[in-house]
């Protein structure tokens, strides 16, 4: 059984719409795969119904911004209650932060020659709710500023680059809780492939263990095999389950194609035990 637990959509940076995700995940040969678009959960319905005609199993998922430290930190949420009250405020806050920045971007952009708008950004993120970097690099390659998203990324887009811009992010020590009272599982996406390494140590992960932390991303394309194998024993030490993905976005990304990682059958079935779990506690009343 062939098992992706992390992919992107148009609902928010991924080339693909919900539906074309799940068609790529089917002649991929995957058998489950998840759609955890960043901060929103508008692709739900799109790829169910895609899903569910193609015979894969879907595993509803978010990929939420949040901040450790002085380090941004991906949490991927499965499993939630779409309607839970407070999930869907932290989400909105979210999102109310994705859009203030392009601008932002754009005036900095400006200001070292770059000819960009914000309405250039806004075409290229047209049907999303959710903004990004991405949209401004898809806009840059759109006005020929660039040739890739990769050389946005690497000229304008990165930290330390003429162009970035920070924007809100909630504190990851308060999703982790959140996602599991909204009936959810929490697994911290990549967390050593980008900048939060330092702040993500073997005491941060047992802190956010006893906060409600159910696993970690190991199998990423961001992490080194050295890396992949630390990771591993910490949360075989902290009993966390180990996924592996390929957060996939479609030619948004390169080297990240459907199926490079995935997820052991047995570590799949914990995530949906989990998740009853959490959903039997928030059933039986209150836990805020």
């Amino acid at each position: 059984m062939l098992i992706d637990l992390h992919t992107h959509s148009r609902a928010s940076d991924g080339t693909q719409s919900p539906a074309e995700v799940m068609a790529a995940a089917a002649r991929a040969g995957l058998d489950v795969v998840a759609l955890t678009d960043h901060d929103t959960m508008q692709g739900w319905e799109e790829a169910s119904a895609a899903a569910t005609e193609l015979g894969l199993d879907l595993v509803l998922g978010i990929e939420i911004s949040t901040r450790f430290g002085s380090a941004g930190v991906h949490l991927l949420a499965y499993l939630p209650d779409r309607d839970d009250p407070d999930l869907v405020a932290t989400l909105e806050r979210i999102l109310e932060g994705r859009n203030d920045r392009v601008p932002a971007i754009v005036e900095r952009l400006r200001e070292v020659g770059v000819d960009l708008t914000e309405d250039d950004v806004r075409r290229e993120s047209a049907g999303t709710p959710a903004p990004g970097r991405p949209h401004v690099a898809d806009a840059l390659v759109a006005r020929g500023v660039v040739g890739s998203r990769v050389e946005a990324f690497e000229r304008y887009l990165n930290p330390g680059r003429p162009g970035y811009a920070r924007r809100f992010a909630a504190d990851l020590e308060d999703v982790v809780p959140l996602v599991v009272a909204a009936g959810g599982v929490p697994v911290v996406a990549h967390p050593w492939g980008r900048t939060a390494r330092a702040e993500l140590t073997v005491e941060a992960f047992g802190e956010l263990r006893e906060l409600g932390l159910a696993g970690i991303e190991v199998d990423h394309q961001d992490h080194s095999p050295a890396e992949r194998e630390q990771l591993r024993a910490i949360a075989r030490d902290l009993d966390l389950v180990v996924t592996g993905s390929s957060d996939y976005h479609g030619a948004g990304k390169v080297d990240h194609e459907l199926g490079c990682h995935t997820t052991a059958p047995e570590e799949l079935a914990r995530i949906r035990e989990l998740a009853e779990r959490a959903r039997a506690t928030r059933a039986a009343g209150p836990s805020r």
